[in-house]
């Protein structure tokens, strides 16, 4: 059943969590990209559970412009998940997520589309520079993406973050891909498809802070890792074999240095490092393993990906009078 209204050709969605600072530019400079666009579009507002002002004027530039639709997620979900309920709320036929602390400019969305028209499925948005990120955070996230696509079975493009646009078609996979703990731009880079790149300066924040700490973008980076390669589980092979080895190299040491008659170690200090040498092996290793069996234990319980507390302009489903509904709710009323 397709929803009821005038078909939209572009869906712009936008994961927003205590954003309440930079909404009123955000709005402004949506509606103009509206004017600007050359077909009807729809702009998807998901409230990632913020404890501002950010969803009460959510609710009311919904009620104000048809062309705003507003998701309020239950609770935080995270960034990733915002995404992922925008997208499948969506109708167009090519859907643009971007940030909505205005570092992705909405105006570059003009650049995309017309890559889209050149028959581009997936058009990343690569940042050349980074205002506002300090020295660390621009070095080590160069590190990140030359490590991770030495270790990752895809190619991920460096620099390249959430900002992009989606062809229908290519979307449509993207939502059958079931996983919870989300890597959005690797799971696109993974789609395959065709991938082209425009290219943008990116700008510091417009007001508010980055709601993204040291600690978050490590667990981003740990999702990435474990989601898209086996390497760590690879490590715990190489490392044992290794410690193996040497514990073997020092077994001969000792034994040879007895029978020729020298000095042989002896005392509880040298058996106590190597008995926490391997110790502490064992436990990141172990760790490691822990790790990928978490994330299949979570997998497994299949749980909704996300709970959706109150939506805005959307038409009716069927079952209208429940007021909460999952994301399988949301994106059964696309069919």
């Amino acid at each position: 059943m397709q929803r009821s209204g005038t078909p939209v050709t572009y869906s712009l969605v936008i994961p927003l969590f205590n954003e309440e600072a930079v909404l009123p530019e955000l709005a402004q400079r949506l509606e103009t990209l509206l004017a600007r666009l050359d077909a009807a579009a729809e702009i998807i507002l998901v409230d990632d559970g913020s404890t501002d002002n950010t969803r009460a004027f959510l609710r009311a530039k919904t009620s104000q412009d048809a062309r705003f639709k507003y998701i309020g997620l239950s609770r935080n979900f995270g960034q990733q998940i915002a995404m992922s309920a925008g997208m499948e709320a969506s109708s167009g036929n090519a859907v643009i997520v971007m940030d909505g602390d205005l570092q992705d400019p909405p105006e570059l969305v003009l650049d995309m589309i017309a890559k889209w028209k050149e028959g581009y499925s997936i058009v990343n948005a690569r940042r050349v520079s980074r205002d506002g990120d300090n020295a660390f955070k621009q070095i080590t996230a160069g590190m990140f993406y030359k490590a991770i696509n030495k270790l990752a079975s895809v190619r991920i493009p460096e620099n390249v973050g959430d900002f992009r646009l989606v062809d229908r078609a290519a979307l449509d996979v993207f939502l059958k891909m079931p996983e919870r703990d989300r890597y959005v731009r690797g799971m696109f880079a993974w789609l395959g498809f065709k991938q082209t790149i425009v290219e943008f300066d990116r700008p510091s924040r417009a007001a508010g802070e980055t709601k993204y700490s040291v600690w978050k973008l490590v667990q981003l980076a740990l999702t990435c890792l474990i989601g898209f390669s086996d390497v760590p589980l690879r490590l715990a092979i190489w490392a044992g074999m290794s410690v193996s080895a040497l514990a073997l190299l020092y077994g001969i040491y000792v034994v040879s240095m007895k029978l020729l008659g020298g000095h042989a170690i002896e005392g509880w200090t040298s058996t106590m490092v190597v008995i926490s040498f391997l110790s502490g092996i064992n436990m990141l290793m172990t760790g490691i393993i822990g790790l990928y069996i978490g994330r299949i234990h979570g997998e497994v319980k299949q749980r909704p990906l996300y709970i959706v507390g109150e939506q805005a302009g959307f038409e009716a489903a069927a079952d209208a009078g429940a007021n909460i509904r999952t994301s399988r709710d949301i994106f059964a009323r696309q069919q």
